[in-house]
């Protein structure tokens, strides 16, 4: 956690994955953070994986350090108070972060005539409205189709359109309260999922590719397209995936396991350099996959592994999850994590922000909120309400 953002203050309507993500990392870059859920819960509050108490690790991690205000959002007089906090008077204030559909009670255009200056982040299923999650999204870009052995399509596990999407609104959430400090100006920037599917495709000139070629491209499973990379097993059963991009990893690989002059065989047989085009690594991936598997199929993993580090090359172990929580390098010596108690009542290493800022101390991690645990001082801050008026709001069931 860092407190790079001052005292902002962004109200956050949301559910799932790609919103809540783009209010997390808000967060833990310091802003203030206020979630509107629903009394009860919203359609994620039960999302698993769950603990054995019924409690969403899922919700937790994505909603840490954020406020939780809870409202009855069927109730009139409840919409009206979700409003009046996004558009509440003070200069970081002002900034509302949502999937909430287009139209409707959140609608930027009727919240901009509380307050004009409101800068609003929409993140959307498709442009045209329509509803989309990461896997229907993901099912039309093309990946699953190359992804697998085949023949059949593969879906992914990580959401990762979803993660893309987070980035990005919190991203855009910068750039429009900038823009509003700059020029006075508020406005609405909506982000549909699928645009930053297709667009991330475009970018990696994967839709290039298909235009200039006329086809698909096949499936190469565990090979990494364009360059030389696959997993590869030891002596002792370890199973490693070994990267060469640069010349220096490649041409340290070759020394470690001992091949260069095979290598060069090849080379020399079909008239090319691999040390100075990785492409070449991969179109003859045939010729050279044997001679590394082989190579490393006569070391354990202990040995290899540390004269891959000395020599310079990428590589990584595969693990289980099971494995990679006890991890000293990811998990339980990363200063990005901390052992804290959350609200399901677990204690467990939380992350908090992923960067790591030089010359700033870090903070912990704080937990995710109670469903409406800053309901009362909300009001009471940031619209002004008194103990009575509050009062009246609970016993009517307009806040919880």
């Amino acid at each position: 956690m860092y407190d790079l953002l001052g005292t902002m203050r962004v109200v956050e309507a949301s559910s799932f994955v790609a919103a809540p993500s783009a209010g997390l990392y808000l967060s833990q870059m310091g802003a203030e953070v206020i979630r509107i859920d629903q009394i009860g819960g919203g359609p994620d509050f039960k999302r698993w994986p769950l603990a054995d108490n019924g409690a969403s690790f899922y919700w937790e991690g994505l909603n840490k350090g954020k406020k939780s205000v809870a409202l009855d959002l069927g109730n009139p007089e409840g919409r009206d108070l979700l409003a009046a906090l996004i558009t509440a008077n003070g200069k970081e204030g002002g900034h509302f972060l949502t999937n909430f559909p287009v139209v409707g009670f959140l609608a930027h255009d009727k919240l901009a005539e509380r307050r004009a200056d409101l800068v609003t982040v929409r993140v959307m299923g498709k442009a045209d409205g329509g509803p989309a999650f990461d896997y229907t999204v993901n099912c039309a870009l093309g990946i699953p189709q190359i992804t697998g052995p085949g023949p059949a399509p593969a879906n992914h596990v990580l959401p990762a359109w979803d993660l893309l999407t987070g980035a990005y609104a919190a991203f855009a959430m910068l750039a429009g309260s900038r823009n509003r400090a700059a020029a006075g100006e508020g406005g609405e920037i909506r982000i549909p999922l699928a645009d930053v599917g297709i667009a991330t495709v475009a970018n990696l000139g994967m839709l290039a590719e298909v235009q200039f070629s006329g086809a698909d491209r096949e499936r190469f499973g565990n090979d990494v397209y364009g360059v030389f990379g696959r997993d590869f097993v030891t002596r002792d059963g370890a199973r490693l995936m070994i990267m060469a991009i640069t010349p220096r990893q490649w041409s340290g690989l070759l020394k470690v396991l001992r091949i260069t002059g095979d290598v060069a065989r090849i080379e020399a047989e079909l008239d090319v350099s691999f040390t100075s085009d990785e492409g070449l690594r991969f179109t003859h991936r045939n010729r050279l996959t044997p001679l590394v598997a082989a190579a490393v199929a006569q070391r354990d993993a202990g040995e290899l592994s540390k004269q891959l580090d000395d020599a310079g090359c990428s590589w990584g172990p595969y693990k289980s999850m099971s494995e990679a929580i006890r991890d000293p390098q990811l998990v339980t010596e990363n200063p990005v994590f901390a052992q804290i108690e959350q609200v399901s009542g677990f204690s467990y290493p939380v992350p908090g922000a992923m960067a790591t800022l030089a010359g700033i101390d870090r903070r912990a991690p704080v937990r995710a909120p109670r469903l409406g645990e800053h309901t009362d001082d909300v009001f009471s801050n940031v619209l002004g309400l008194g103990s009575g008026s509050i009062g009246r709001l609970h016993d009517q069931g307009i806040i919880g």
